[in-house]
């Protein structure tokens, strides 16, 4: 008999470089951002990749969405990055977080914006 279960899949602290920011001084340069994503994918006891969603394609969509050029928010990445991880129809849940360190430095270690993306 085979079981359903909700599987959280994550990735953590992903440094990707990324043109990003609003103002003039961060115009035309890459800044540091630190990227956590955990998905919710319906999963059974099975014990085959195809089965699940790999760790590898979160890391890849988040360095390519860093390679697309200037983004204005990180709000704006973190959407980006979660309607590209909701591509795969089995994941319900999308949880983003994007950190960038540099913001308040050096007042604060970091500052960003998490949210969550459900089907």
């Amino acid at each position: 008999m085979s079981t359903l279960a909700i599987s959280k899949v994550f990735v953590t602290g992903v440094q990707v470089q990324a043109e990003i920011g609003v103002y003039r001084h961060e115009i035309g340069r890459v800044q540091p951002l630190i990227v956590d994503v955990e998905l919710d994918v319906p999963t059974n006891a099975s014990d085959r990749l195809a089965e699940t969603v790999n760790y590898e394609t979160i890391l890849k969509a988040a360095q390519d969405l860093a390679g697309q050029g200037h983004i204005g928010m990180v709000e704006t990445f973190a959407h980006r990055l979660a309607e590209k991880c909701l591509e795969d129809v089995r994941v319900t849940r999308a949880r983003v977080r994007i950190e960038k360190p540099l913001a308040l430095a050096p007042h604060a270690v970091g500052a960003g914006v998490e949210i969550v993306v459900t089907r």
